[in-house]
């Protein structure tokens, strides 16, 4: 019931009330009558003259009482219609359409700038304005406007004037300028404070590649460069060891150095005064937390993603999100084996609290991921643990390796184990040890790492925002070349005298051969120190190249592959295999990406193939191009060197044209 409805009804009640006062009298007049005659016939007349004065005043005044409450009405409408008008608030009330009905002072002010605002609807005054904002279903919507550098928080309401006709309505708009109230809010998130890390990736190793008498200037050359830096943000830093500082500004400079991509990586990686090895950095920065500590925290969460993807980059974490910036160059080998052996060591004290080892590799395993396996499965084995390998599909590029286990009477029957397998045998004292992969989504059976209580990483790819949770021990080293080099590493500390038949040393070796590029990518003095250990156990070069050499129609991709390349922007080559008649094409795409990189000029390629309904991407790389950081455009990841991607719902020529675009893109962009 509206307020009209009830103003009438109260003033027909003020109006019967005399009336309703009569009816009382006459019933009195009656007792009276019944107690005593003359009494009653007394108060009739005065009843009697009541009720003749009662109807005088009612037919004399009724004009008099209804002009008045027209005057009030009206009076009181001419107040609020005036109220509405000077209302600081911004008001106008159209109809369904837009069209203007009435508006105060306030929103004629907003709009004094347009050619004829009255005539205009409010879709055509506010470019932003859209009739999907309007409330049709819902009475009330609000919305964001800005309009003339200002910031308002439109609240619509529709108001139904005929239910039973559709679209009798009129929407009343106000418009809330908050341009202020943002710009408070702005300034105070600006000023709060932003914690951040710098590391010096590699400064032990480019210290010892200079000559002494200049290492000091080496030195204090990166911190002036590193304080000039900080001073452009007004920030405050701490050296906190000789390759580690901490530094501290507030977040409204954080954009500068988003969009000038941390110009400093550039600027320490530049620095050359007789040093053999570049001075690369790693920049962490927290962001957008609830309180300084959470940023702080976020900041070495972030450092441990850029350390994990080989440094020379910086991370940004903002809440739940984290950007990556630079990233270029491939991580710089250590030399030292100091970290291998903690590792080593952390490793045996889990083994020797489990009964148990299952493990664990990526999604159709490539020959480091087999390799690899198998020699964390002779340190379990070693070590008098029951062991296990997760495998679900045994492609033509690991049959070789895997017919040399299956059905050998050296090996237990269930070596090979699928996930059904797995995740009925899994228990409290079971470790999972998960090799060449630290994305959860690309092993092999990711219940598993929900499973287990003990989990254990062994990879040498970059890491990305998709890592494995809770792991008790992760080795993650980008800069080695294989997770079988690793593995070896780890062979040789955690068992006093470390043995390997031929055939697992013989798998371990191919799976370094394999990622290396026969020894041209990616390969350092701990790689060919791995590989001395293999040769001393067993393996045997010769056989290795007999078992895995390819057959015709797998050569003959492989040379339809390079006659479809193309030289893309003089230093990329890119080119597409069809899959038919092969049986594992990407097996052959990576061969083929391999082959490009022995062209002239070329420094990185890329080879697509069409399987099922995704487009697989092998990327290969030499020289400074990081492959990994083009990939991950693509959703994908890997290694500086080598790295893939999958594109679904596209055609084999639109993924091609959509890794030029991409190359080009990043090339204007600086990013590569």
């Amino acid at each position: 019931m509206d307020n009209k409805s009830l103003n009438d009804n109260r003033i027909l009640k003020y109006l019967r009330l005399p009336f309703l006062l009569f009816v009382i009298l006459a019933v009195m007049n009656v007792v009276i009558y019944i107690m005593d005659t003359k009494a009653g016939a007394a108060v009739s007349v005065f009843l009697l003259i009541y009720v003749l004065l009662l109807v005088l005043f009612y037919y004399r005044y009724k004009k008099s009482i209804a002009s008045d409450m027209i005057s009030f009405a009206m009076d009181q409408g001419n107040v609020q219609n005036g109220l509405l008008k000077e209302m600081s608030i911004p008001y106008v009330l159209t109809d369904t359409e837009g069209r203007q009905l009435w508006a105060n002072e306030g929103f004629r002010e907003i709009v004094a700038g347009e050619s004829k605002p009255s005539k205009k609807t409010v879709f055509q005054l506010f470019e932003d304005f859209d009739q999907d904002d309007f409330p049709t279903v819902v009475d009330k919507t609000e919305t964001i406007l800005d309009y003339n550098e200002r910031s308002y928080r439109v609240e619509m309401k529709r108001v139904v004037l005929n239910e039973e006709v559709e679209n009798d309505a009129l929407v009343a708009i106000y418009f809330h300028d908050e341009t202020e109230l943002n710009r408070y809010i702005r300034e105070n998130e600006e000023q709060k404070l932003v914690a951040g890390l710098v590391y010096i990736d590699n400064y032990d190793e480019a210290i010892d590649s200079i000559e002494e008498v200049r290492q000091a200037l080496l030195s204090a050359l990166i911190d002036r460069k590193i304080n000039i830096y900080m001073q452009n943000i007004e920030a405050i830093m701490k050296k906190m060891e000789k390759d580690k500082y901490f530094f501290v500004f507030q977040q409204k400079f954080l954009p500068q150095l988003e969009t000038t991509k941390f110009a400093i990586l550039d600027e320490v990686r530049g620095i050359n005064i007789g040093n053999e090895i570049a001075v690369t950095l790693s920049i962490s920065i927290g962001a957008e937390a609830e309180s300084f500590c959470k940023a702080y925290d976020y900041a070495r969460v972030a450092m441990d993603m850029a350390l994990g993807r080989g440094g020379d980059q910086a991370v940004v974490k903002k809440g739940e999100k984290i950007v990556y910036y630079g990233g270029k160059t491939r991580g710089v080998e250590k030399q030292t084996r100091a970290k291998a052996r903690v590792k080593a060591h952390a490793l045996k004290e889990l083994l020797d609290t489990k009964s148990k080892v299952i493990v664990m590799g990526h999604h159709l395993p490539d020959l480091d991921c087999i390799g690899s396996a198998l020699g964390v499965f002779r340190v379990a084995t070693d070590l008098g643990k029951e062991a296990h390998i997760v495998i679900n599909k045994v492609t033509n590029a690991v049959k070789p390796v895997f017919d040399n286990f299956a059905g050998s009477s050296a090996y237990p029957e269930d070596l090979f184990i699928n996930s059904e397998q797995a995740l009925s045998i899994v228990d409290s004292d079971t470790l999972l040890v998960v090799v060449d992969v630290n994305r959860p989504s690309y092993t092999e059976c990711p219940e598993l790492l929900t499973m287990v209580k003990s989990l254990v990483v062994i990879d040498h790819h970059r890491q990305t925002s998709e890592v494995i949770q809770n792991a008790t021990l992760s080795y993650v080293e980008p800069y080695a070349s294989s997770a079988c080099e690793m593995v070896a590493e780890i062979l040789q500390y955690i068992v006093d005298k470390p043995k390997l038949r031929s055939a697992e040393a013989d798998a371990m070796y191919e799976g370094i051969l394999t990622d290396t590029n026969n020894f041209v990518r990616n390969t350092g003095v701990r790689t060919f120190e791995a590989c001395a250990f293999l040769r001393r156990c067993g393996a045997d070069v010769v056989r290795v190249r007999k078992m895995f050499r390819n057959d015709m129609d797998a050569f003959k991709q492989r040379a339809m592959g390079a006659m479809n390349a193309e030289v893309f922007m003089d230093t990329f080559a890119v080119s597409s295999i069809p899959a038919e008649g092969v049986e594992s094409p990407t097996i052959v795409a990576s061969s083929v990406a391999n082959e490009l990189l022995n062209i002239a000029g070329i420094h990185a390629s890329f080879v697509l193939t069409e399987i099922g309904d995704q487009i697989n991407i092998s990327a290969r790389s030499i020289d400074d191009v990081n492959v990994q950081v083009i990939m991950e455009r693509f959703g994908g990841g890997g290694h500086a060197n080598m790295a893939g991607a999958q594109l679904s719902n596209v055609s084999l020529d639109t993924a091609v044209e959509q890794v030029k675009a991409m190359l080009y893109k990043m090339r204007q962009e600086g990013d590569l």
